[in-house]
């Protein structure tokens, strides 16, 4: 059939009026969309959040308009619990571009049916706009808008950023914004490991979230629940037994808080990088939450105003896994704010290993040397014990694990004070010392200023064969530099922790295998405990913040069960103590070279020998590091030869720690290795000076 002209040229300018109409009104879309773009913020104002050394949260602090809203990726979501959110509210959601026209009609066609509104039609994206852009009414205007923002969206957002802001955004009612701070008030736990009752709940909250919030309406709450179920056996998501199961689970009417624990580590880290939405720390959570309830009960049982501070750290690392700078931050009786592991204060007698491990390292003195515990006068200085009694002769062992002070004031007058702090500074600590003012003998007794966290640091040495580490906890304005430097060298520091291993627990407190020394400042304002095992030191300290004195205060009775309490409460497993080094053993005194028998000083009246005039003793074969071949010393008639110089006769002689001969003069001796691998040779002259050298028999 053969078509008119005039009507093909009627067709040909509906056709043109048409294009035209469809250019104009995409044009005008895309002018409108370019002139009025959605409010969507490159990124949204969160929680700040702190969170330990695995990504767990330690502490959560509420957005400047007073919401707990934190920042949620679809990792730490339940997937189960995403796909009944997209089957209740938005099935076809990865299908539209913003708009269910299919959905929006089904809600017309109910409500001109029922004069009121049975179900919606509104999308995710459009319940995104809504709460980017809250509506001041319900409204066909409003609904429009909703709409347009929708479409504008979906041409901004991929769809995983889209769940992703409604997942952060969404309701659940009171000042609780997204689907992790509804999970954790409502369940104290993260979304990504929600049952299917819980995932339900959540569903059905942004809804209604106040008419249906469960502290509060615990019955409306369970029925919105239910509802959602019901939906997901429909939606084939759930079988019908799963769903009956979950169910049946009760709903919790309880709003826990939100996780608010290291609360100085977390306000540190918070002036370090105030623009952050995140920031991790070394800390551990559950030896954090095992602290913090240790410290919390502890301090409430010594009474008012007291306060309790702990850090325990990684030896090995010198991060911190768990850090306590008060018992209640809240609490302004106790002042709580104050972070204590940082506030300089008297040490007490906790420095005392230090002195005792320089004097062994320097030959002066083994662990069943004699010392006297007895009144004496260093230059005007006149120490006494805490008790105020005197035990006499003691084994230094002895001295140490009763925390005897002339001891350590006479082994400290012997090695130096400036040695002692010498060797502090190379561990990275610098103690404070009265203003121009050089070290004295009563930094032995804790007349010396150090913090928690210095003390701390000096003791992971202890723990990690004489090395002591740097601390950090993260939130250092400059990263600490790895590594630290050598306190005592590894034989002293074995002998110490033998030592401090034997000292008694407290009444009540299990044997863990840790070593331990305590300490109390003078006027009873500080108490002090520090115990490390194979890898962890734990550091603790009671007082009051203001330096108040607290009668009856002491490391042993007030510390000490809090050092043990904290060990078992932390969650870490025990790592025992280091292995003796190759040269350090427990000699009896019988075997003890003669300068080692007794411990000696002139400062007191009584006798000491000579200082030396001559070098001190040197070996010179074996030189250190050599080889030695066993098949060409294996009988007695062609032994090693050892030779020294220097030193002051008699001397004696020590394999691997075993004394080889009795003292002799001379400057050789004999010695037949009574096996392979490394051995350690000493010899220790009358000075109490000692030279060592390393071989490997082979």
């Amino acid at each position: 059939m053969r078509v008119p002209v005039r009507v093909l040229r009627k067709l040909a300018a509906y056709a043109t009026a048409g294009a035209a109409a469809v250019a104009v009104t995409i044009g005008a879309l895309y002018t409108l969309d370019r002139a009025y773009p959605p409010p969507l913020p490159a990124q949204l104002t969160v929680s700040s959040e702190v969170l330990d050394r695995d990504g767990a949260l330690l502490r959560a602090y509420a957005t400047p308009d007073g919401y707990w809203r934190l920042g949620t990726s679809l990792d730490q979501v339940d997937p189960q619990f995403v796909k009944m959110l997209i089957a209740y509210e938005d099935k076809r959601f990865f299908d539209h571009d913003g708009v269910d026209v299919l959905a929006l009609l089904r809600a017309a066609k109910q409500f001109a049916g029922n004069r009121r509104i049975v179900s919606g039609g509104s999308t995710l994206s459009m319940q995104l706009a809504r709460l980017i852009e809250p509506r001041e009414n319900r409204s066909f205007g409003s609904k429009f808008r909703q709409i347009l923002r929708a479409v504008q969206i979906e041409r901004r957002l991929s769809k995983r950023d889209i769940l992703e802001r409604y997942l952060t955004l969404a309701p659940y009612g009171g000042n609780l914004e997204g689907v992790r701070a509804a999970s954790l008030a409502y369940f104290g736990k993260e979304p990504r490991r929600l049952t299917v009752s819980e995932a339900a709940l959540l569903v059905a909250l942004p809804q209604l979230p106040e008419r249906r919030r469960p502290d509060r309406n615990l019955k409306t709450a369970q029925a919105a629940r239910d509802r959602v179920l019901e939906r997901m056996v429909t939606a084939d998501i759930l079988g019908e037994r799963e769903a009956a199961r979950a169910a049946n689970d009760a709903v919790s009417e309880v709003r826990f808080a939100l996780p608010a624990l290291a609360a100085h580590v977390a306000d540190a880290a918070l002036r370090k990088a105030p623009s952050q939405s995140r920031h991790q720390v070394t800390l551990r959570k559950r030896v954090q939450e095992g602290l913090e309830a240790v410290a919390k009960s502890a301090a409430a049982k010594l009474g008012p105003r007291i306060s309790v501070a702990m850090v325990l750290a990684d030896a090995r690392t010198g991060e911190i896994l768990g850090e306590v700078g008060s018992a209640n931050y809240f609490d302004a009786s106790r002042s709580g704010w104050i972070d204590m592991t940082k506030v300089s204060r008297s040490p007490g007698s906790t420095l005392k290993p230090f002195i005792y491990g320089l004097a062994m390292e320097q030959g002066l003195v083994a662990q069943e040397t004699l010392i006297e515990d007895r009144p004496a006068d260093f230059a005007g200085y006149r120490p006494r014990n805490f008790d105020m009694s005197y035990q006499g002769d003691v084994s230094v062992r002895q001295a140490l694990q009763l925390s005897l002070n002339v001891p350590a004031v006479r082994l400290l007058d012997a090695v130096g004070p400036a040695r002692l702090t010498a060797r502090f500074r190379q561990a990275g600590v610098t103690p404070a010392l009265p203003k121009d003012e050089p070290p004295g003998l009563a930094i032995g007794l804790g007349g010396v200023g150090l913090s928690l966290r210095d003390l701390v640091q000096l003791y992971t040495g202890l723990a990690n064969s004489g090395k002591a580490r740097i601390l950090r906890d993260g939130t250092e304005a400059v990263e600490p530099v790895q590594g630290g430097g050598t306190i005592l060298d590894e034989r002293a520091t074995w002998q110490i922790a033998d030592i401090l291993s034997g000292v008694k627990p407290p009444e009540g407190a299990s044997h863990r295998g840790i070593a331990y020394k305590t300490g109390t400042s003078y006027g009873y304002r500080d108490a002090w405990s520090v115990g490390f095992d194979g890898r962890y030191v734990l550091g603790v300290w009671v007082g009051r913040a203001d330096s108040g004195s607290v009668p009856g205060l002491s490391g042993y009775v007030s510390a000490a069960p809090i050092l043990f309490e904290g060990f078992a409460r932390s969650g870490l497993a025990a790592v025992s103590l280091a292995r003796a080094p190759a040269g350090a053993l427990r000699t009896a005194r019988a075997d003890l070279p003669v300068t080692q028998t007794r411990f000696t000083s002139g400062s007191d009246g009584l006798i000491a020998i000579a200082a030396p005039t001559e070098p001190p003793p040197q070996i010179v074969f074996p030189p250190d590091g050599a080889r030695v071949d066993l098949g060409t010393i294996s009988s007695a008639a062609s032994p090693l030869v050892l030779k020294l110089q220097g030193g002051r006769a008699p001397f004696r002689w020590l394999a691997n720690g075993k004394p080889l001969a009795e003292l002799d003069r001379r400057r050789t001796a004999t010695w037949l290795p009574d096996g392979t691998g490394y051995s350690t040779l000493t010899v220790i002259d009358a000075a109490g000076r000692a030279a060592s050298v390393k071989v490997f028999v082979e």
